[in-house]
């Protein structure tokens, strides 16, 4: 890696070895560590315990009992709008909005799913990131609800939630319906019906049994529906369908019927109504996502306790800045074809529904929400109203004190939320004004304190993220520092340059570094033991204490490259500063890859042109492997461009396999040139013979795995079932390819095209579309990377053949490594490129789940998930393979050692993994917070997937044998 232009022979002695194995292991353990913390820093839960209910201080509870029905994915726009007749598909609650009640949207936040948003409505906080790693159905921490608060909850409706919250309720009757009943392939409406039934069934017991009767007439009485047909319909039918929509009148006829029966058995207007849904609806037949038609969801509320409808004169509202959970903004415009301008539209974030639905029936907030009650919905006396934004100021206030002297009695050093340091200066000052009956000035009050009681709930949950953050950066800093070091003192001139120039005097200060190092650990544990952390927060801190000691160690080395590389001419440290930058700069258009596969193809548009233009002018390479680069990454450009999710089309299949024939035949005809730069990839072959045979198999494997790829499409086109003798030649035309590779030539070209050939066969087997094609645009770039090496390493002897003879003149059989030089830092960073593109080129992380069956069908026809499972994840390995293959080919050719390249790949790997870390999201929909999760640990796990890779594919690459070019001149000769 040094600035030095003369590359001297290198032999790493044993204890480098055995310092390596060390080092591997090291990584393996941080990785693994370090990977850990995004659970203690991202999905800690914030829910907390021990807090004392605040019921509002009333005369008396506006409402007896509340009716909480809630059509499952439903969204917004298909409730309002009217149908394509111009009726509205929901006239009862239409006319609620218009003469009894309140209506608006109830923005959720993603991930907009049904536990989640069912939890937002009914308990009052959003998702529980922690139960990223609990499982998405049951709570990863029990929490309190509006159902636990009240007197006695009915409930029905779907086994996936009921369950949630009345299963450890005791006052609570609940029941579902089978998991059976959730059938797609039906109009699922019945499911709504089912709910409705089971209530109306339980009031007309209630008049033969006496204690259901006493029971149903308390107050604090909640009674909850779950309707799940509008959600199985949508994902069945998509929500545009009429199955869907007719879905939506089933709904509105429910509300009406639970209204009229609900009012006939208690006679008493004492029932308060709430309509909402937990989430939307793409037009997909999805959700999760952020998307408007996910996120916006109607609310109806009437009856006991509910205001009435506010007509206004004007249509359109000052817009106050605020935004709702989904980004939305506060009072954006009413759609004209919903016809509802006239009347006051009160949006709320969805939590905010659990604080109005408490308050309507004098209930306690529940302890752990935080949404803000809505008073507009409220028909409350001044004073009450007051006193029921208060009550729930105090129970937000009382999540943030409870976090507050949770963190202050495990913390030696304890940051208070200054804002809320007066608080309780503030409640008294609240309290006085309601007693001089200053309503306005104590609402005002109230509201700004419950605001900033939110905001310290925030602060306390991302209290620690200062520490660990900075502990985990430190240490991947560490770690890679740490490598830097290693590739200097094991695979580069600079400790015998420092050794000759005696700048560098090695001194026995280890065992007092070593001492510090122990005496830090020792003092941070007990630290972290005084403040009651977690076992892990001692693995972090542990961890990045023991790098920065070897790090420390090695003092003296830093200091004497750093002199070294002070006296340096001006244009090597320029070269090292240029060379940094590019690699910055490519590594972070590889993480924004991740979010957009398309950007690879605007890098091979570029790479073809820089390639062919380095190749052309500064090697001076024949004109034709210019035209070869740029054709085959502008031919590698197009696959980005193609969905991520492959159609199915078998005719590519098949012609790939002829494309895949052509390119052999152009390789073999290559090797047998024996000019300029060819010369380092073939050698004089004592079994062409052999050579010939085998290659000519392979050929004859390739066209005989089209040929099965063609009958097995047209048994499945007639619906005939496919011959077991077909799947037994599919297997083994497969397994025989992938052993003849280990019987062809050693020489680099000879073994890379038989390796082509060999890897072709199952992958055109497990291939169904475009990506077949895929397999050659690759192979032609990967051929090219190692034409354009060897043609540089040519040039470059040719311009100084003299100085590097001691260096070319060697054995057939074996050859000398040399030093790393900076320059050599682009066969890591074009591998790092090449490695993501082996994945992205033709997929993503969402495409992984959903992969296309048929991709097996010609292995296997019978369900195995784990064995279909381990066939998909082959045919991903099988671009890595030849990755590593044309790279470990490369070492070869240029002679520098594998190993310090591959420790200079995973420095290259952990300057993604850092940016990956910050990237981690903890809200969204599932698949965007596990997308995150997943970025992260792949490129972390690249410590040890690329050497796993490495392993497998040392069996074809360690015997290639790379011809000097002093001896295969004499052969030429």
């Amino acid at each position: 890696m040094a600035g030095r232009p003369r590359p001297q022979p290198h032999s790493p002695s044993a204890s480098t070895r055995r310092r390596e194995r060390w080092l591997v292991v090291l990584g393996v353990a941080l990785h693994a560590v370090y990977m850990l913390s995004i659970f203690d820093i991202y999905f800690k839960s914030p829910i907390v315990h021990g807090m004392d209910p605040v019921p509002p201080r009333f005369s008396a509870a506006p409402a007896k009992r509340l009716v909480l029905l809630v059509a499952d994915g439903l969204r917004a726009d298909k409730f309002f709008e009217p149908d394509e007749r111009g009726r509205y598909r929901a006239p009862f609650l239409r006319g609620v909005i218009e003469e009894k009640g309140r209506w608006g949207v109830s923005h959720a936040r993603p991930p907009t799913e049904s536990r989640p948003g069912h939890v937002s409505l009914i308990a009052g906080f959003y998702e529980d990131p922690s139960a990223v790693t609990k499982g998405w159905k049951a709570n990863p921490v029990e929490f309190d609800s509006v159902f636990n608060q009240s007197r006695h909850t009915i409930s029905f409706g779907s086994p996936d939630i009921v369950p949630i919250f009345c299963s450890s309720v005791p006052q609570s009757t609940w029941g579902t319906y089978p998991h059976e009943y959730e059938d797609f392939a039906t109009d699922a409406s019945f499911l709504d019906h089912w709910s409705f039934d089971q209530f109306q069934g339980l009031l007309n017991r209630s008049f033969d049994d006496i204690k259901l009767r006493q029971l149903l007439l308390q107050d604090k009485l909640v009674i909850f529906l779950h309707l799940l047909g509008c959600d199985t319909n949508g994902h069945a039918h998509r929500p545009y369908s009429s199955i869907y929509l007719n879905n939506v009148k089933v709904v509105d006829q429910i509300a009406e019927s639970m209204y009229n029966l609900m009012e006939s058995y208690f006679q008493d207007n004492q029932t308060a109504y709430v309509f909402t849904a937990d989430h939307g609806m793409s037009d997909k037949g999805s959700h999760g996502d952020g998307h408007p038609s996910n996120t916006d969801t109607p609310l109806v509320a009437w009856g006991a306790g509910v205001r009435s409808p506010k007509f206004l004169t004007y249509t359109e509202k000052p817009d106050d800045g605020f935004r709702f959970v989904d980004d939305h903004k506060h009072d954006t415009p009413t759609p004209q074809d919903w016809a509802l301008e006239g009347f006051e539209r009160v949006d709320v974030n969805q939590a905010d529904i659990a604080p109005l639905m408490a308050t309507l029936v004098g209930l306690p907030c529940p302890m752990n929400s935080v949404g803000s009650l809505p008073t507009h919905y409220l028909k409350l006396s001044k004073a009450d109203e007051v006193e029921a934004v208060l009550a729930n100021t105090k129970q937000i206030l009382n999540q943030f004190l409870r976090k507050s002297q949770l963190k202050q009695s495990s913390s030696l050093y304890f940051k208070p939320f200054k804002p809320l340091a007066n608080y309780s200066s503030v409640l008294t000052q609240i309290e006085d004004l309601i007693s001089e009956k200053d309503y306005e000035t104590a609402m005002k009050h109230s509201e700004e304190l419950r605001r900033m009681a939110l905001a310290g709930l925030h602060y306390f949950q991302t209290y620690d993220w200062f520490m660990l953050m900075t502990t985990i950066t430190l240490g991947y800093i560490g770690w890679m520092v740490n490598l830097i070091l290693h590739v200097l003192q094991s695979y580069t001139s600079i400790p015998t340059i420092l050794l000759k120039k005696a700048q560098l005097h090695p001194r026995n200060t280890s065992m007092k570094v070593y001492i510090g190092g122990c005496f830090l650990m020792g003092l941070s544990s007990i630290i972290l033991l005084l403040e009651k952390s977690p076992l892990l927060y001692h693995a972090y801190v542990f961890m990045t204490i023991f790098l920065w000691t070897r790090i420390v160690q090695n003092f003296e080395f830093l200091k004497a490259v750093w002199r070294e590389f002070s006296n340096m001419p001006f244009k090597y440290a320029l070269n090292l500063l240029i060379s940094s930058g590019v690699a910055l700069f490519v590594l972070e258009f590889l993480v924004m890859s991740f979010f957009d596969r398309k950007i690879y193809t605007w890098c091979f548009l570029v790479l073809g042109i820089l390639g062919s233009t380095y190749v052309a002018f500064f090697i001076q390479a024949n004109p034709s492997l210019a035209i070869y680069i740029w054709l085959a990454c502008w031919f590698l450009s197009v696959f980005t461009l193609m969905p991520a999710e492959i159609p199915e089309n078998n005719n590519l299949v098949i012609i790939s396999g002829a494309l895949i024939v052509l390119i052999a035949v152009a390789s073999r005809w290559s090797n047998s040139n024996s000019t300029t730069f060819w010369l380092y990839l073939t050698r004089a072959n004592k079994r062409e013979s052999q050579s010939s045979k085998l290659y000519f198999v392979q050929v004859i494997l390739v066209a005989i795995s089209s040929i099965m790829v063609w009958l097995s499409t047209s048994h499945r086109s007639q619906n005939r079932e496919l011959h077991s003798l077909h799947q037994l030649i599919n297997w083994s035309v497969a397994g025989v390819a992938m052993v003849l590779p280990l019987f062809s030539p050693p020489s680099v070209l000879s073994r890379l095209t038989s390796i082509f050939l060999g890897f072709a066969p199952p992958f055109l087997l497990l291939s169904i579309g475009y990506e077949a094609v895929f397999y050659s645009a690759f192979t032609m770039v990967l051929i090219g990377w190692i034409f354009v090496e060897s043609a540089n390493l040519y040039s470059l002897e040719e311009s100084g053949s003299a100085r590097r003879g001691s260096l070319v003149d060697s054995s057939v059989f074996g050859y000398e490594e040399r030093h790393l030089q900076l320059s050599d830092l682009r066969i890591p960073l074009l591998f790092v490129i090449l490695f993501n593109v082996a994945f992205f080129g033709t997929g993503n992380f969402a495409s992984i789940a959903s992969f296309e069956i048929s991709s097996v069908y010609r292995f296997i026809t019978v369900f195995s998930p784990f064995l279909m499972a381990g066939l998909l994840i082959f045919k991903l390995f099988i671009p890595f393979m030849l990755v590593i293959c044309t790279f470990s080919a490369i070492t070869k050719v240029v002679r520098i050692p594998r190993l310090g390249c591959y420790f200079l790949v995973i420095l290259l790997s952990d300057v993604m993994t850092i940016h990956f870390f910050f990237l981690v999201r903890n809200t969204g929909s599932w698949m965007e917070i596990g997308n995150s999760i997943s970025h992260f640990g792949i490129v972390s796990a690249q410590v040890v997937f690329v050497l796993l890779l490495f392993a497998l594919t040392n069996i074809y690459t360690r015997d290639i044998v790379v011809s000097s070019r002093q001896l295969t001149a004499r052969k030429v000769m």
